[in-house]
């Protein structure tokens, strides 16, 4: 996997890649998160998210029928903002915020594994089993494309069919009710909380990035990259709103949120006892094994393509003739380091801040320099921006009365990336 091989993802595998991101922390962890600042509309706060992701993806599929590239979107960068500060310091933005996800799908994988085992179990154990599926997906990705599209694109099948049979089997149980009206803090959710709970949304399909960051290896680009971004996000739209449906008709909201960790897992035990119990918790492991394989493979590759364009320094464990195999390592070892340290509501809530940021950038960079250039509509990418503009607002106003370091923290990371990011240049400069 040391060097990039053209045409060696197929459709089927880049919406693989795409849905195996999407769909594993994005529903597992962040349900019952959502649950909590939404409260009783937290199922309609999901297609509210996809509509505001098919506004941004609609930049990223219009650089990558330009623009095909193994480095995805530091490559969009570059060519908006060319070879300086603001491209790679919002690369790793995106770079970083991805490496979140991956301690959230790793943690994820972890609190719904302990759910197999009866009684409390020791809280370390999550950490864990998080460190463990993030070296088994190290090993998966030196295997080689061929290797990771065939077991992201088997597992998400797998996946996919399993939920849509447990969300409609709950479903069904309850003869397709509504959901519960019963009380709960968040019943009369404000309209802050409502848009702040958008952003967790958009965290749960920004799996599409995945795609274009294997953009040189997809085969006939142009057409196929925007077509197995539009599959994934709508495949995992249909999943996340039959589940979130019957989650909502088996449990209260307060129920909901009092498990948020492992909601779809409470939500099985009413319908189908232990055994559907057993039932989510194996397509949580396995939603979360391919999230966190797909994961790793984007952000290996777009941080050896900026190590290759020396926008940063070179990253070396011991392997030589592979930049890609060094940036792997570096990305193993930053998500255990997370994985261990965080939480999931707050490694959540900093992916979601992070990847907002990055995102204004990428449609402002096409908005003011690459419009004409790759036919992007002026009003659609403006509407994005205004849409993560407010979301983003939303959402950090939320998080400062509610948790003040996420923000902080968050803050600090972007002020160092674009501090540090200046300095190395400017020395590299001289």
């Amino acid at each position: 996997m040391g060097k990039y091989k053209k045409n060696s993802i197929t459709l089927v595998g880049a919406v693989g890649l795409g849905t195996g991101v999407m769909i594993s922390a994005g529903i597992f962890a962040l349900l019952g998160q959502v649950a909590e600042l939404s409260g009783q509309w937290f199922p309609l706060i999901f297609i509210i998210g996809s509509i505001v992701t098919g506004f941004s993806s609609y930049s990223y599929i219009k650089m990558s029928q330009e623009f095909p590239s193994a480095g995805g979107i530091g490559m969009f960068l570059v060519k908006a903002y060319g070879k300086g500060t603001i491209a790679t310091a919002a690369s790793l933005m995106m770079a970083i915020s991805m490496i979140i996800n991956q301690s959230l799908v790793a943690r994820t994988f972890g609190t719904y594994t302990l759910q197999l085992f009866e009684g409390k179990q020791p809280s370390w154990l999550i950490p864990l089993l998080g460190v463990g599926l993030i070296v088994f997906s190290f090993v998966v990705n030196i295997s080689g494309n061929t290797f990771i599209q065939s077991f992201t694109s088997i597992a998400s099948f797998v996946k996919i069919l399993g939920l849509s049979v447990l969300a409609l089997s709950g479903l069904w149980i309850v003869d397709f009710a509504l959901p519960s009206q019963s009380s709960a803090v968040n019943q009369d959710a404000g309209t802050l909380n409502l848009i702040a709970a958008v952003s967790l949304t958009i965290l749960a399909f920004k799996g599409f990035t995945t795609i274009t960051n294997s953009g040189a290896e997809i085969t006939k680009p142009r057409k196929n990259i925007g077509l197995a971004i539009s599959i994934s996000i709508m495949i995992s739209l249909v999943i996340y709103l039959l589940l979130s449906w019957a989650v909502s008709s088996n449990l209260s909201i307060d129920e909901i949120i009092k498990a948020k960790d492992y909601a779809l897992a409470e939500a099985a035990r009413p319908a189908f006892g232990d055994y559907g119990v057993w039932l989510t918790v194996i397509l949580a492991i396995i939603a979360t094994i391919t999230g966190i394989i797909a994961s790793v493979f984007a952000v290996s590759r777009m941080l050896a393509m900026l190590s290759e364009m020396s926008l940063i320094p070179k990253a070396y464990f011991g392997i030589k003739q592979s930049v890609q195999k060094n940036t792997l390592v570096l990305t193993v070892v930053l998500a255990i380091i997370l994985t261990v340290t965080l939480d999931l509501t707050r490694i959540a809530s900093m992916g979601a801040i992070l990847y907002l940021i990055m995102d204004m950038i990428v449609h402002l960079g096409v908005l003011k320099h690459l419009r004409h250039k790759v036919g992007a509509n002026p009003i659609i990418v403006t509407i994005a921006l205004v849409l993560d503009g407010v979301i983003l607002s939303a959402f950090i106003w939320v998080k400062i009365k509610s948790d003040l370091f996420v923000v902080v923290v968050s803050g600090i990371i972007v002020t160092l990336l674009f501090v540090v990011e200046k300095v190395y240049l400017n020395r590299k400069s001289k």
